[in-house]
């Protein structure tokens, strides 16, 4: 792609017939020309290439400027073509698959090797899953074959949940964006790990730990990948969701955030918060906060949550202190989005 091309965009109406529509249609070929296009899932707004062409592969990791040993999800339109892919699909997985797909839920399989390598970042196993989403399973079924798309944003930076977030970071470096408005999870999908007798949650996500044990039983839940290891899992061993502006988690209760903050003045810091709107009137806030939304609705702060993130570039501040939040149910995909984004956790 030349670099200095504008990306297209394609802004999507309802449509009873999304499979149809020339807009979806178009977008479908550009993958399939090797090119790259943005489109909206249930999690975040993901960056799609055709995961059987390395050189079309090749274009995600220098759009997004990200590490190459990092591997990539393949997204499937039906559970057809993801067996065309896989060598096996143990019992579990199988269970996993009629329990969410469609769905925010990844599964690690054995991979048959058709992929291209910069897919799987040259493991012998694979990421993959039917998002729950109209626009991109009429993409995905109109591509015909699998899509790797990682998130549709800067490397590091935090992910899109609007077609403005992905323009923002990647207009001119991308062929195409599919406008499908805000999406609903607004946290990655969860990749669990079922090449293993008792499976492993790579990375939370949309589907929460206990939702999967209710399924399956017992799983494990992996503490991330060593800095030689190449990751079975995307989010497992870089920086991510960071905005440029340091941000400093606090574990306490609201004494606890309010004495830092103090010291940190004290030291001529300018302090800003992001908290929930609990702590806010706490803390008596109304100037520089950002407010992720009630305690009580952990699933709502989930959502804003990237969106959050991108407003803090736009403080005039010296650092965020962010508030943590309950580590169960969507809490550890929160927590654990939150941890990788912080500078500093105390």
């Amino acid at each position: 792609m030349n670099d200095n091309k504008q990306t297209k965009t394609w802004k999507m109406n309802e449509s009873t017939n999304l499979i149809a529509d020339k807009q979806i249609i178009e977008a479908a070929d550009m993958i399939k020309k090797g090119g790259l296009v943005a489109f909206p899932t249930e999690t975040v707004y993901g960056l799609g290439a055709d995961a059987t062409n390395e050189a079309a592969v090749r274009k995600i990791f220098t759009a997004k400027g990200r590490p190459s040993d990092n591997p990539l999800i393949a997204h499937f339109g039906d559970r057809e073509t993801v067996a065309q892919f896989v060598d096996d699909i143990p019992q579990k997985a199988r269970q996993l698959m009629d329990a969410f797909w469609p769905g925010p839920l990844t599964i690690i399989l054995p991979s048959k090797g058709k992929l291209a390598q910069n897919v799987t970042a040259g493991l012998e196993t694979v990421g993959v899953r039917i998002p729950d989403h109209p626009i991109a399973l009429a993409l995905l079924k109109n591509v015909g074959k699998p899509v790797a798309a990682p998130s549709a944003n800067q490397s590091g930076k935090p992910s899109p949940t609007l077609a403005e977030h992905v323009s923002y970071d990647l207009n001119g470096k991308v062929d195409g964006i599919i406008d499908g408005g805000k999406v609903g999870v607004g946290v990655e999908s969860t990749v669990i790990d079922c090449t293993v007798d008792v499976p492993v949650i790579l990375r939370p996500g949309g589907v929460t730990r206990k939702q999967i044990e209710a399924v399956i039983g017992p799983v494990h839940v992996a503490t991330g990948a060593a800095e030689t290891d190449t990751p079975r899992s995307p989010g497992m061993k870089y920086k991510h969701y960071a905005p440029s502006i340091p941000i400093w988690l606090i574990t306490g209760p609201s004494d606890v955030m309010e004495k830092k903050a103090k010291e940190l003045r004290d030291q001529g810091k300018k302090v800003s918060y992001l908290v929930s709107a609990e702590r806010a009137a706490e803390l008596k806030l109304l100037d520089d906060v950002i407010i992720l939304g009630s305690r009580e609705n952990l699933s709502n702060i989930a959502n804003h949550l990237y969106e959050s993130l991108r407003k803090i570039d736009q403080l005039n501040t010296d650092l965020v202190l962010a508030e943590s939040f309950p580590n169960q149910g969507i809490g550890e995909a929160l927590m654990n989005r939150l941890e990788r984004a912080a500078t500093v956790i105390l």
